[in-house]
C-alpha cells in the first residue's frame, strides 16, 4: 500500500512557474512508476507525465513537452513536476499516482494509488 500526498499548488500568473511535489509512504518507492494527471472543471482527467521507478525513463503528453518536467528523488520518496510558462489552460487539480510496477504507463487505469490532488490556478 502506498499513500501519496501532493503539495506545491497555488495561484500563479500567466508565464509563471510552480513545482509540485508528491510525497510517498513506504520503503519501496523506487519499485513504483509514477505519474501526474490533471483534471479541470467540466473536463475529463488527463495524463500529464510519467516516470519509471528508476527515474531513467520519462514521458509527457505532447502538448506539454518543453514546459513541464517530471523527476523523482527515490532517496526522499518524492516525485516532482516542474511547470514553467504556465497558461490559464493549465489550471486544474493535479494528481499524482503510483502503479505496481516500475514501468511507466500513461493510462489512469494502470495506476493503483492516487493522491488527493493539489489545485493549480493560473491568472491571466
Amino acid at each position: 500500500q502506498v499513500q501519496l500526498v501532493e503539495s506545491g499548488g497555488g495561484l500563479v500568473q500567466t508565464g509563471g512557474s510552480l513545482r509540485l511535489s508528491c510525497a510517498a509512504s513506504g520503503r519501496t518507492f523506487s519499485t513504483y512508476a509514477m505519474g501526474w494527471f490533471r483534471q479541470a472543471p467540466g473536463k475529463e482527467r488527463e495524463w500529464v507525465a510519467a516516470i519509471s521507478g528508476s527515474g531513467r525513463s520519462t514521458d509527457y503528453t505532447d502538448s506539454l513537452k518543453g514546459r513541464f518536467t517530471i523527476s523523482r528523488d527515490n532517496a526522499k520518496n518524492t516525485m516532482y513536476l516542474q511547470m514553467n510558462s504556465l497558461k490559464p489552460e493549465d489550471a486544474a487539480v493535479y494528481y499524482c499516482a503510483a502503479r505496481n510496477s516500475g514501468i511507466l504507463r500513461i493510462k489512469d487505469y494502470e495506476y493503483a494509488y492516487w493522491g488527493q490532488g493539489t489545485q493549480v490556478t493560473v491568472s491571466s
